[in-house]
């Protein structure tokens, strides 16, 4: 586990399991949380890690609603919670289900039992499209630009720092993950979406920050699936 600084204020946390890596962009007055990790004791570390950096008060962003990227959020609460409308829906839908499957997965390990005991939270915040917040000194951009991973996945733009987090979209190391609720077929119009932002970095939910060649390679990838 490690804090990689990518511009000043914004900073990605990457963790052994999985691969993943969480978010935090930082203003003047609030800060921005990018996904919670896959479960309560997993989020309450990430809580005490984003603390090392700031003590402002925090909003959470969950990019979609896949297990890993949204069962610790308890762990921040009370606070603003955003993301796709769609993605509201899915947790409702799908969010135990998902949890059961991965409880399945997971036998044996320790994150099994505590994922079985995390709550689910839904957001009470919702877009469509984008919206921007204001951090203070610092507004930074959820978009929604299309479907692809998921029919809701939300990238965080941080325009003055040259940062995209682009959740799942992105993936490093591994292929780019199509599962059953995936629109391959529409997966690389998205990401020419985030590449219109002219982000110099982008932050996978899983892997290293990458530029936006890797982007553009892997959407040519996925072009060719």
């Amino acid at each position: 586990m490690t804090w990689l600084e990518l511009a000043d204020g914004v900073h990605a946390r990457r963790y052994e399991h999985l691969d993943q890596t969480l978010g935090l962009v930082v203003g003047a007055e609030r800060c921005l949380v990018i996904d919670t990790g896959g479960d309560e004791v997993h989020g309450a570390a990430f809580a005490a890690e984003v603390r090392e950096i700031t003590a402002l008060p925090w909003t959470v962003v969950l990019t979609h609603a896949h297990f890993d990227h949204h069962f610790g959020t308890a762990a921040f609460l009370p606070c603003p919670v955003w993301a796709h409308e769609r993605c509201r829906d899915a947790l409702v839908r799908e969010g135990e289900s998902d949890r059961a499957e991965w409880v399945r997965r997971l036998a044996g390990k320790p994150e099994a039992e505590r994922l079985a005991a995390a709550r689910l939270v839904l957001p009470d915040h919702l877009l469509t499209d984008s919206v921007q917040l204001d951090l203070g000194g610092r507004t930074v951009e959820l978009v929604h630009p299309g479907v692809a991973h998921t029919d809701h996945d939300v990238a965080v733009h941080v325009p003055d720092a040259g940062v995209l987090f682009a959740g799942d979209l992105v993936e490093q190391g591994a292929p780019p993950s199509i599962g059953p609720d995936a629109h391959p077929a529409h997966w690389p119009s998205a990401l020419d979406r985030l590449l219109a932002l002219r982000p110099a970095t982008i932050v996978p939910g899983h892997g290293d920050p990458v530029g936006p060649d890797f982007v553009a390679a892997q959407r040519d990838e996925l072009s060719r699936s």
